[in-house]
């Protein structure tokens, strides 16, 4: 669903005490489990679980996360998304259960970021090269960026619901609707309803960029999470969180990008002006009670840049730690309601 490591930011650093240099050599280890989906990388750690599961486990892992790919997918033709968005039509568009609750966060988090979270913008990242189609070989005209921007649009998709059924609807017949903004928290938070179905309680999952646990570690410590700095080290860590039974998610514009006609684009499009953010904001995490919403609010909040995307956060009282580049360095902040997750920080 996703361009190859896109919003890897996030760690799972300490599976045993948070990665401490004091924890014990010997302390027990957790049952880690791994693959791939959605052009990213699933992670599955577990505590107290026998390892004699592990087949089986990874084998019921790989088929849910292969049956959200086939739903959310705009890399597949056949997906339920890329059907909806090939039908001409804008009578109601019949959906599953999980499609209807996902497009409801993602067009609530639209609203309250004035639609700087838009799952409509699937022609802009398009045209930009980020989605199926292939790198442009020279930057899109202006004539090109309104052609596609008159084709997205939160105003133009609605959810219907009734009587036990969902539909999703458009106005106008070649809205594209593009969920890898909120893929990876859904299928994260998916995960966590798997290992509660199979009776397993104290675990940490990761699809990309989004995680969730619940319970402590094989150590009887919390499950923590590292937000790496934004540079090219892999393991370089700006903040440890314990994120305490709830999703994660962060979104960062300085790794996922190519170059054109000598300048560096981001994968992060601006809805407003159809073109890849360029302001100083380039790491945004979420701590909420569903990795699919703090999926769906760092993506709107990296759109707003620092200033809109603070005044957001306090407003809406969210868990949010923003890194900003300023000159050769960077710079960090994070909301009141942060401070509560935060273990340890390295500025």
């Amino acid at each position: 669903m996703k361009l190859p490591g896109l919003r890897t930011m996030l760690l799972a650093a300490a599976l045993m005490a948070a990665g401490c240099d004091n924890a014990p050599t010997s302390a027990p280890q957790a049952l880690v489990l791994e693959g791939k989906t959605m052009g990213t990388s699933w992670r599955v750690s577990l505590a107290n679980v026998d390892a004699a599961r592990a087949s089986d486990l990874r084998q019921k892992i790989q088929a849910r996360l292969d049956a959200d790919d086939q739903l959310l997918s705009t890399w597949k033709d056949d997906s339920a998304l890329m059907r909806f968005n090939h039908a001409r039509t804008t009578a109601p568009w019949p959906v599953d259960e999980a499609m209807a609750d996902i497009v409801t966060e993602s067009l609530r988090v639209g609203a309250k970021t004035d639609n700087a979270m838009d799952i409509t913008i699937g022609p802009l990242v398009n045209l930009w090269g980020f989605g199926p189609d292939k790198q442009p070989v020279k930057t899109p005209n202006q004539a090109q960026i309104d052609v596609a921007r008159a084709r997205t649009g939160l105003s133009h998709l609605k959810v219907i619901n009734g009587s036990g059924q969902q539909w999703l609807q458009k106005d106008m017949p070649d809205l594209y609707v593009d969920l890898s903004t909120v893929g990876e928290g859904y299928a994260a938070d998916h995960l966590a309803r798997l290992m509660e179905e199979e009776g397993i309680s104290r675990y940490l999952v990761s699809v990309g960029g989004a995680l969730a646990s619940r319970g402590m570690n094989p150590g009887g410590q919390p499950w923590r999470v590292a937000i790496q700095k934004p540079t090219d080290r892999e393991n370089a860590i700006q903040a440890v969180v314990d994120i305490n039974g709830h999703g994660i998610s962060t979104s960062g514009s300085y790794r996922n990008y190519y170059e054109l006609d000598g300048k560096r684009l981001s994968h992060v499009i601006d809805p407003a002006t159809g073109r890849p953010i360029t302001h100083k904001l380039v790491s945004v995490t979420v701590i909420s009670p569903t990795a699919l919403e703090a999926d769906a609010w760092d993506t709107g909040l990296m759109v707003l840049g620092p200033e809109k995307a603070k005044a957001v956060a306090l407003r809406e009282k969210l868990a949010v730690y923003f890194i900003t580049r300023e000159g050769d360095g960077f710079t960090t902040w994070m909301s009141p309601q942060f401070t509560s997750f935060i273990e340890q920080t390295e500025n």
